[in-house]
């Protein structure tokens, strides 16, 4: 092996250990498993834990994450020994880390590494995780303003492409039509496709709507019965009872989420519940389009999501547009969808909206 040859592998291997921890710090397990060979491992016998393949990593990486209040690890270059297609090497870690139970903790270790030259480049074989230091004491710091930093950014970040096909599996498990689209131009024709011509529609109000165009398609382009444009028509002091009837059950409803989780579930948040009841069921069939920004691992951070991230955006907007605070007053929650070809959720890979 040349001199450049050495200098890279190792300049590789650098990369794959700070992408591990870029990957655990922003609470991306799908990408953390892919670091690891198919047959890869990593064992903590201090904890004990003994993950082997790539599903178990997935598995169980994601049952930690969702024990965390917060998690911090700094990872320090270590040694690399070059042999060949292999290598060993070992790397120096500092964590701090609370769970939701109240255990906490700093603690110092080491994880010795053995590096497998891949197709795809340099991948783990195997992570021992070896402590070296624990102190147990309660931490004094915390999370600024109660919230986890890291979190609160990964909101905005778009999901990874096997993170999305993840999802689309887990919401076809659970009832949903799911499919992966590039980006919202992509969406707005499909909805098309979708929504036959001459259909009653009724529109969520949604940033993802709006941005994409088609809130204007179905809204205004004369190819739908629209039903918001008859909404707003309506006098709300003595027409309550028939804008009612018209949001909730309309033929198709066309919205977006304010989460998707990796278990397959969708987050709609509202403060006036207006639009809920036609997501919910009343209406005949309902096309969610989604941002790849949106998806999260589980309930509990999708609850989050909405309140630290999409409400703070919705709150600025409501000020700016109608100049009143926004709210959480409504939370729905879909787990499934029991009627075969009602919901379709259309997942992109780009982020759009809030």
């Amino acid at each position: 092996m040349n001199d450049f040859q050495a200098i890279a592998d190792r300049v590789e291997i650098e990369a794959l250990r700070g992408e591990f921890t870029d990957a655990a710090m922003m609470r991306d397990r799908p990408r953390l498993a892919a670091l690891f060979t198919p047959d890869g491992a990593l064992r903590m016998p201090n904890i004990p834990v003994e993950q082997v393949g790539r599903e178990a990593i997935l598995a169980g990486g994601e049952r930690l994450q969702r024990q965390w209040d917060f998690f911090v690890q700094t990872t320090h270059p270590g040694t690399i020994l070059l042999d060949g297609d292999t290598a060993t090497g070992r790397a120096y870690i500092q964590e701090l880390v609370r769970t939701l139970d109240g255990r906490q903790g700093l603690n110092y270790a080491v994880y010795h590494d053995r590096y497998q030259r891949t197709a795809a480049g340099w991948r783990f074989a195997e992570r021992v995780y070896e402590v070296r230091y624990l102190d147990t004491s309660p931490l004094a710091g915390a999370a600024p303003d109660g919230t986890d930093p890291v979190q609160a950014a990964s909101f905005a970040v778009p999901a990874s492409a096997e993170r999305l096909a993840g999802v689309a599996a887990a919401l076809r498990a659970n009832g949903f039509a799911a499919e992966i689209l590039d980006d919202a131009a992509a969406a707005r024709a499909r909805v098309k496709d979708l929504i036959p011509e001459g259909a009653s529609v009724f529109t969520g109000a949604s940033e993802t709507l709006r941005l994409s165009g088609i809130d204007e398609d179905i809204n205004t382009g004369g190819r739908y019965d629209a039903i918001r444009p008859r909404v707003l028509a309506i006098d709300r002091a003595t027409g309550a009872d028939e804008i009612r009837r018209l949001v909730a059950s309309p033929e198709f409803v066309v919205n977006s989420v304010a989460a998707v989780t990796e278990t397959g579930s969708l987050v709609l948040a509202s403060g006036s519940g207006s639009q809920l009841p036609a997501n919910a069921g009343g209406a005949a069939h309902t096309v969610w389009i989604v941002g790849a920004q949106k998806v999260v691992p589980d309930l509990s951070t999708a609850l989050s999501r909405v309140e630290e991230h999409a409400l703070p955006l919705e709150n600025a907007r409501a000020q700016a547009v109608y100049g009143t605070p926004s709210a959480i007053n409504r939370l729905l929650i879909l787990n499934a969808e029991t009627r075969p070809g009602r919901g379709t959720v259309l997942l992109l890979r780009e982020a759009i909206g809030y």
